[in-house]
């Protein structure tokens, strides 16, 4: 009788084991497919801008200088019917804008 109970005992402690076993390749599965989606999951981005002095004055002379681009070229397409002219005065403005605002505006605080 008494080896009969040591049997069903190592056959119970035996079959708890293969169950751990399986638990844990379980969890190992669950842990590595979480790590993948973690991996792709893009990380949040921040949407909100700057409120600060510094970064709206930045912004209101960025809006100055980009409006007085388009002012530019609305007049030179209104005034020159040529393609060519536009183009070049396109081209010659991209140029100068940062020189403009270099001039224009004192980025030194």
């Amino acid at each position: 009788m008494s080896k009969e109970r040591a049997r069903r005992r190592a056959e119970r402690e035996a079959e708890r084991a293969r169950a751990m076993r399986a638990n844990e390749e379980r969890q190992a599965r669950r842990a590595r497919r979480h790590a993948l989606i973690a991996r792709l999951t893009p990380r949040p981005v921040r949407v909100r801008r700057q409120g600060g002095l510094l970064a709206r004055r930045h912004r209101a002379q960025n809006v100055v200088v980009a409006l007085g681009f388009l002012l530019v070229q609305a007049i030179v397409w209104l005034v020159w019917e040529s393609s060519t002219v536009s183009l070049a005065v396109f081209v010659v403005s991209l140029l100068l804008a940062p020189v403009v605002m270099t001039l224009a505006f004192d980025r030194r605080i």
